[in-house]
């Protein structure tokens, strides 16, 4: 299992989606504590400048970016919109 932490930004954001996205979004991180790179999460890593830096799908027009504190500990950095998670 994978232990999840959350940033406060990340916290914040989530707690702004829409209902339905947050349920998604609730289902896709017991699927995260399991295998971080399910492929129902499209876990990718981001290139430069974002090194280090990986993304999962909550939609196809929303994302979570994370990164590894450990082999076994994640922590979820923020939840935006695609247009605006990769600046």
């Amino acid at each position: 299992m994978t232990r999840i932490e959350y940033d406060k930004d990340f916290e914040k954001q989530a707690a702004r989606l829409e209902k339905r996205f947050q349920k998604k979004l609730s289902v896709l991180l017991v699927l995260m504590a399991v295998n971080p790179y399910d492929p129902r999460l499209h876990t990718k890593p981001l290139s430069e400048p974002f090194a280090g830096i990986l993304s999962f799908r909550i939609t196809r027009d929303w994302r979570v970016t994370f990164h590894f504190i450990s082999a076994t500990t994640v922590r979820l950095l923020e939840v935006k919109h695609r247009k605006d998670i990769y600046r």
